[in-house]
């Protein structure tokens, strides 16, 4: 099921001014706290690149005055902004130099220690966590919302609306239902379960997840099928999201195709030849690919932007090896 329209569910949120005043915003973020804005922020730290490039769409330039070394796009429209360390290793005391009204922080992009201590400064930080390609794109409306965009005509609202009707599209669209591997790094060789954005957007363009019921295992050698895992009531707060694999498990899964991305690990054609050696369907077929790693893992408006283009990678894999037809076809 989609999200529904988060401007029309939340605009009265968003306070009427007086003539003379600016609205007031009430946001709520991914941990259910309520911000509230009066005037909306007008200095904004961004340590997230998706949320970087959806505010930038969202014609936030002139209000971005820090972002990480990460946040690289759109180019050269960040270029000016200034950088203030990485996601994992933010420069907490310039960003409270800087003076920001409000952080852009992620729940897995950014640690626990720099919100914590940014937040223990008075700096308030707004915190999203998509798991979800229709939460992406209600997100990309929340920060809409953040920026105190009115209800009149705009471009921002513009594309609130053409990303709720690319996620209605793409569910209206001929299924595929091509099965796909996505590893996001090689050494050690993991990748993503359903519990994630990464395989959201995949089933929304008509690939089914190989490893959707794949779990992380702790210890480490359990997770490789060397050792028994510890009871799930042991593993407390850890992420079981992002699996490791070994090659037998790609093997047995059987993908028919396998999507290299270029981040977070910069999959080489070294890599490729690794998943080419394979006894699997995509490596029979030439359907080891290569893809935009912000297609699949920027929520916002990249990834409503990339939608098309995993789509017709899809649909290419699709037809080459099962000759146009759907599963239901065939």
């Amino acid at each position: 099921m989609l999200a529904p329209d988060v401007w029309a569910r939340e605009k009265t949120q968003m306070q009427p001014a007086s003539p003379d005043r600016a609205p007031t915003v009430h946001v709520r973020d991914d941990r259910g706290r309520t911000h509230r804005f009066n005037p909306p922020p007008r200095r904004i730290v961004s340590l997230v690149p998706s949320d970087t490039y959806s505010l930038v769409k969202l014609g936030a330039t002139d209000r971005l005055v820090g972002r990480t070394r990460y946040c690289v796009a759109p180019s050269p429209d960040v270029d000016a902004i200034e950088v203030v360390g990485g996601t994992k290793d933010v420069d907490v005391e310039r960003v409270i130099e800087l003076s920001p009204d409000v952080v852009i922080a992620n729940q897995e992009e950014n640690t626990k220690r720099d919100v914590e201590a940014l937040e223990t400064a008075g700096v308030r930080v707004f915190v999203s966590f998509p798991r979800r390609a229709p939460a992406g794109v209600a997100h990309l409306a929340r920060l809409l919302l953040l920026l105190g965009v009115g209800s009149g005509p705009s471009p921002a609202r513009d594309l609130i609306a053409s990303a709720y009707a690319s996620l209605r599209n793409a569910g209206l669209r001929e299924r595929k239902n091509i099965r796909v591997f996505v590893p996001i790094w090689m050494d050690p060789l993991m990748t993503a379960n359903a519990d994630t954005f990464l395989s959201d957007l995949l089933a929304l363009v008509g690939a089914t997840n190989v490893f959707a019921d794949r779990e992380r295992r702790y210890p480490l050698a359990a997770d490789l099928g060397r050792a028994n895992p510890i009871p799930i009531t042991h593993v407390g707060d850890r992420d079981t999201r992002y699996p490791r694999v070994t090659l037998a498990e790609v093997e047995a899964a059987q993908p028919e195709l396998v999507l290299l991305p270029d981040e977070p690990h910069p999959f080489s054609e070294r890599d490729a030849e690794v998943f080419r050696s394979l006894a699997i369907p995509a490596a029979r077929h030439g359907q080891i690919r290569f893809c935009d790693g912000k297609d699949l893992l920027w929520y916002g408006a990249r990834s409503v932007e990339g939608m098309a283009r995993l789509s017709a990678i899809v649909s290419d894999a699709h037809d080459a090896i099962h000759g146009g037809q759907t599963r239901a076809d065939a």
